[in-house]
């Protein structure tokens, strides 16, 4: 088929099926390797976006490939009605690259699940209703993660909100004591704020948090959905030097916890599992024996290729190049989650490098281009992406 005629008829058949979702770029793409798309047209695209952050390990790992079409060969599912050994490997995993406080997974199916559920055990937990969440955070469009997302329109996509959700201003610790009164069960953020721009605190700012949660009572949740496993250079956000080696009582997980698989998690202290009893939280396919074998096998790719110290690595080639980029005026973020701001629009320049077969990504701040690339990206990647951006600008 010629692929000016696949493109069009891939594009007529899903306009005409399926609800919009996102506007799309004009790629219809086919397969995957590495740090690279390739189009139905044969053309190839450096992927600096991971379809969202999901391809951490990169496109199509042969070691998760090949973990997935074995899990497939035995069982595809079954529920948590019964154990499984891809289960027990998994969340033994999970709980082994988390920081130590943290001691049992709960398995979901997203990112905006689990957020769900942090949320629901903290309140069992506590015995109260409220939530603190932040201006410019996102946790997802299901009811009671959306009420907790203050960026944007996101918040009134989803009326009418869940009651009980408080909004403080991120790196603002007042503004947080303003509202920690006795009704609140929880205070839950994004370490870095992706969408809103690639928005960090300082350090002292989480610690600050933890301190008020330990004096009044509360949980700390991170949803780490996208800084988690890599992303940043260590496993997670939390525990590291950046946010001052603070960690919560609740870290949330999944884009590419399942290299591509849907899987979402949550990782929880001893003493909040202590208190969720048979049937308190509960969820049809999440730990499936599919998702559970690619968590393992995404688990052991990054450590097996040495990835964290590849992003560490590779972090500081590409700050070192973007200097040459006068028009980029501050990197935002860390690792391998990236805020370029410029001083005009970011969407021109992502238009443009889209051309050049590049991906990359915009944001609720007009002005910033994110990267969220697989942890894989190698010198010669960023090499090509400098070059065209230099191009570009």
């Amino acid at each position: 088929m010629d692929p000016a005629t696949n493109l069009d008829e891939i594009t007529e058949l899903e306009e005409q099926f399926q609800l919009a979702t996102y506007k799309k770029m004009p790629v219809v793409a086919e397969r995957g390797e590495g740090v690279w798309i390739y189009a139905s047209n044969g053309d190839r695209y450096l992927d600096l976006y991971g379809g969202h952050a999901v391809a951490g390990t990169g496109h199509c790992h042969p070691h998760i490939v090949r973990a997935i079409k074995e899990q497939t060969d035995k069982l595809l599912f079954y529920s948590n009605l019964v154990y499984s050994e891809a289960r027990a490997r998994a969340a033994e995993k999970l709980v082994s690259i988390a920081p130590d406080s943290l001691t049992k997974a709960f398995f979901c199916n997203s990112g905006t699940e689990a957020n769900e559920n942090a949320m629901r055990m903290a309140r069992m937990f506590t015995g109260r209703e409220s939530i603190i969440t932040f201006t410019g955070g996102f946790h997802g469009r299901t009811a009671d993660a959306i009420s907790a997302t203050f960026l944007g329109k996101y918040r009134d996509l989803g009326k009418p909100n869940v009651p009980g959700h408080l909004q403080a201003e991120f790196d603002d610790i007042d503004s947080v004591r303003a509202l920690a009164d006795d009704s609140v069960a929880a205070i839950m953020l994004e370490p870095i704020q992706s969408m809103a721009g690639v928005r960090m605190a300082v350090p002292s700012f989480y610690r600050a948090l933890r301190e008020l949660c330990d004096e009044r009572g509360m949980v700390l949740i991170y949803d780490e959905v996208q800084t988690g496993l890599g992303r940043t250079g260590e496993w997670f956000f939390a525990g590291s030097a950046a946010g001052d080696g603070i960690v919560p009582d609740v870290i949330t997980l999944a884009k590419s916890l399942g290299s591509g698989i849907p899987v979402g998690a949550c990782v929880v202290t001893e003493k909040i599992a202590l208190q969720i009893k048979d049937s308190d939280i509960g969820t049809t396919f999440g730990g499936g024996m599919v998702a559970m074998a690619a968590v393992t096998a995404t688990l052991e790719a990054i450590q097996n290729d040495e990835m964290l110290s590849n992003v560490r690595d590779m972090e500081t080639y590409l700050r070192g190049r973007l200097k040459e980029v006068e028009q980029v005026v501050n990197v935002r973020g860390r690792g391998f989650l990236l805020g370029l701001e410029f001083a005009d629009k970011a969407k021109p320049i992502h238009e443009a490098l889209l051309d050049r077969k590049i991906i990359t990504g915009t944001s609720s701040d007009p002005n910033v281009l994110r990267l969220l690339p697989p942890l894989c990206l190698r010198k010669d990647d960023v090499d090509l992406f400098i070059g065209s951006l230099r191009q570009v600008v």
